[in-house]
């Protein structure tokens, strides 16, 4: 499934490192030393598609990816970072469990003049690049399928983890889709709201038990903020017989959920298409390599279009809640339901069988 995607992968990063090793004044990316930070591998997707399509991206650049896995612990990030440095690495790509508590290791990257990357997850540091999806555009679309099919009634939020600037995002977008209004209304009644500790599925299950026990089981929608909560907030509808029939969202189109949406126990997975986004990142640690600046750096020309920027594909200004402006690359991202279940299907995401297993008999792409 993947060789055809890698495939690309490498074409595109081939094109976007002779257009940086083609610049005035550029040096080769050949044997540069791209050092990520991981902060944990329990979510599915890093794995997947982010890591592998990354790490294509900078070794077809000439660029050499090393690793580390902070196993979702603070401190070890803080360490792992500085062996980073200590390998070597000319540029960072950090996915930082607490973007507050990253900040000494920035600092760190900062004095030695190595360029970071921030990943999916905002650092507050003006001298980073900030390369995600539209996060605050994740919460919209989960919240007008939801709303769609829920325009009144009692509503559970299962944010994600505090100290993740997107659970914020997240909840602003949902706002923005007209929850707030429905709320203000009276329409809606947020009976349960909170946020869940690095975003664990065990610990989405218990937040939504205690939503259950607070409501007396009397619980019409669920907005989860991703795909690792669902599947605790499923099982927790299931202990009390509503699986399939409360709404529940979610985000990054892993295949349990996938499969959930076409068994019916998950309205909408809101798809970030991983493979182009570990592809950009890869690219521009490739330009960061070649002394690009932060405000010439270019996505990666191949995106289709279910990712380009709204804003194109250059680097672009983001204004961080704490004010600061940071140069970024903000990609789309795609609202999976039953109804277009082909999509990530079409795209080889999932494969067919796997996202059709037990799929209810009126949902079209698994006929």
């Amino acid at each position: 499934m993947a060789r055809g995607r890698l495939a690309a992968l490498i074409a595109a990063a081939l094109i976007g490192s002779a257009a940086c090793t083609s610049a005035p004044g550029a040096t080769t990316a050949a044997g540069c030393t791209v050092g990520v930070s991981w902060n944990n591998y329990q979510q599915p997707r890093w794995a997947k598609a982010d890591e592998p399509a990354m790490k294509t991206a900078i070794e077809a650049g000439g660029g050499k990816y090393i690793r580390t896995d902070a196993q979702d612990k603070e401190d070890q990030q803080l360490s792992d970072i500085d062996s980073l440095i200590n390998q070597g690495a000319k540029v960072l790509i950090v996915l930082a469990k607490d973007n507050k508590a990253i900040l000494p290791a920035i600092e760190k990257a900062k004095a030695a003049n190595i360029p970071v990357i921030s990943y999916d997850r905002l650092i507050e540091d003006a001298s980073t690049f900030y390369i995600t999806f539209d996060n605050e555009g994740v919460g919209t679309l989960m919240a007008e399928e939801i709303l769609k099919a829920v325009p009144s009634g009692n509503y559970v939020v299962i944010k994600g983890h505090k100290a993740d600037p997107n659970a914020d995002f997240l909840r602003g977008g949902m706002d923005k889709a007209g929850l707030k209004a429905k709320v203000d209304s009276g329409d809606i009644k947020i009976v349960f709201e909170d946020y869940t500790d690095t975003w664990r599925t065990e610990a989405a299950q218990e937040n939504m038990e205690t939503a259950l026990a607070q409501s007396n089981n009397d619980v019409d929608a669920v907005l989860s903020e991703n795909d690792s909560m669902a599947i605790g907030v499923v099982a927790a509808l299931d202990k009390v017989g509503l699986a399939g029939t409360v709404p529940v969202s979610g985000q990054d189109g892993d295949e349990a959920n996938l499969n959930n949406v076409a068994k019916g126990l998950q309205l909408v997975d809101v798809w970030k298409d991983a493979f182009a986004l570990g592809e950009t990142a890869g690219a521009a640690a490739i330009q960061l390599c070649t002394g690009t600046k932060l405000a010439d750096i270019t996505a990666p020309s191949t995106l289709k279009d279910h990712v380009k920027p709204e804003a194109g594909n250059k680097a672009q200004p983001f204004t961080t809640p704490n004010g600061t402006t940071v140069q970024s690359i903000v990609l789309k991202p795609t609202p999976i339901t039953a109804a277009n279940l082909d999509i990530p299907i079409s795209l080889n995401w999932i494969t067919k069988e796997k996202a059709c297993a037990g799929a209810k008999p009126d949902v079209a792409a698994c006929k």
